[in-house]
């Protein structure tokens, strides 16, 4: 059986030709990535060296015991199914990376959720989508502006995404609830943060738009929760509005995410004695484009809106196929180079192999090992360090 492709692209809201995970493959891609030390880039890599995700399941034990690890965590087969059931009773269903109503600007991103945990309209999820976010503590004004913002940008065809916290984002929400809105949550979907925004969250599903995670049900949101959050907010949206931001404002976050997407960056002016608006100005200074109106988003969003976005990933191999070799045990010396070139200085998996000699599958393989064992980290740009 071929497994789905994960990297079909498209234009957005293109229908990607009915691909959807079997029952076996979505409990085996939520086993996969809520293993521990599995991350998303973790799961890519996993996918890649493996073609599946129960292929890549039943080697995880040995890298980890490979990498210095013997008691990695690996949710059972009952634990994911009981995950899944919980999430149908709340009316939530999980969407694969490959599945047709993927957002298709997250998919492009190296981080992407494999999975995303979605209640409400799922399709809303492929329609092109700008970000709007901004202070919790926000004046009446930014607030005010904020609304008119999101109001005018819906009715021109865009979703707008924002977190669901207070002040600016709660504010976009509630204005764009009529032309549909995506809350991207930092905790489980049944764990709505802050909990004031519980009954706008069912709002916002009901009423043609979604919330979306992907954090396990029940998972009561940590601050290290919501920087995470906010990459999929700017992930998934062609740009992103900065209505007001402190100069140490998490919406900033947001803003830096987008750019290392390459996506766009919009700031709303404030006035300099106002600290709500210091982070808003010093994106400006940066090169962000001003703010006004809606007319100044669509005009420079309109000309790249129709372009192919650029997935990451290789298509999957078929189940009957396996790649999957053991690592030969001539191969050990070069492991043991890799692993001593490693420090907690990122480094490129490029530069390593040609420090090490060593072919890029040995590389790969020890980087797997060492990952899956807690001793290191993938950070942006394919860059690699210890922890």
């Amino acid at each position: 059986m071929i497994a789905p492709d994960e990297c079909k692209g498209g234009r957005v809201g293109a229908n990607n030709g009915g691909v959807r995970l079997s029952e076996q493959q979505r409990i085996d891609w939520l086993r996969l990535i809520r293993a521990e030390n599995v991350g998303p880039r973790t799961f890519r890599v996993l996918i890649a060296e493996f073609s599946t995700a129960a292929r890549a399941l039943a080697r995880l034990s040995e890298l980890a015991r490979r990498g210095g690890r013997s008691d990695l965590r690996i949710p059972t087969r009952e634990e994911a199914e009981a995950e899944l059931k919980a999430a149908a009773r709340a009316g939530v269903r999980f969407v694969g990376i490959g599945e047709d109503d993927y957002p298709p600007l997250l998919r492009e991103t190296d981080d992407a959720p494999p999975l995303l945990a979605v209640r409400g309209d799922t399709t809303v999820l492929t329609r092109p989508c700008v970000a709007i976010v901004g202070s919790r503590n926000a004046s009446a004004a930014g607030s005010r502006f904020a609304a008119a913002l999101a109001r005018d940008l819906g009715q021109a065809g865009f979703v707008i995404v924002s977190g669901l916290a207070r002040g600016i984002d709660s504010a976009a929400h509630r204005a764009s609830l009529a032309t549909s809105t995506v809350a991207v949550l930092a905790g489980g979907s049944n764990r709505i943060y802050p909990p004031e925004h519980i009954e706008l969250a069912g709002e916002i599903a009901q009423s043609g738009g979604a919330t979306v995670t992907e954090m396990p049900m029940g998972w009561e949101p940590r601050a290290r929760d919501f920087p995470r959050r906010n990459r999929i907010i700017a992930g998934m949206s062609f740009g992103a509005v900065v209505v007001e931001a402190a100069e140490r404002s998490g919406s900033l976050i947001t803003a830096r995410r987008a750019l290392d997407y390459g996506r766009e960056v919009f700031a709303v002016p404030g006035s300099p004695v106002d600290p709500r608006a210091t982070g808003t100005n010093r994106l400006l200074k940066e090169g962000a484009t001003l703010v006004s109106s809606a007319e100044d988003v669509i005009e420079v969003l309109t000309p790249i809106m129709g372009r192919e976005p650029q997935p990451l990933l290789r298509e999957p191999a078929s189940e009957d196929e396996d790649h999957a070799a053991e690592t030969p045990a001539a191969e050990d010396t070069l492991r043991i180079r890799v692993a001593e070139l490693l420090s907690p200085a990122p480094v490129s998996i490029d530069e390593l192999a040609r420090a090490a000699g060593a072919p890029a599958g040995v590389v790969q393989t020890v980087l797997l090992e060492l990952e899956l064992a807690g001793r290191l980290i993938r950070q942006r740009g394919g860059l690699v360090s210890l922890i």
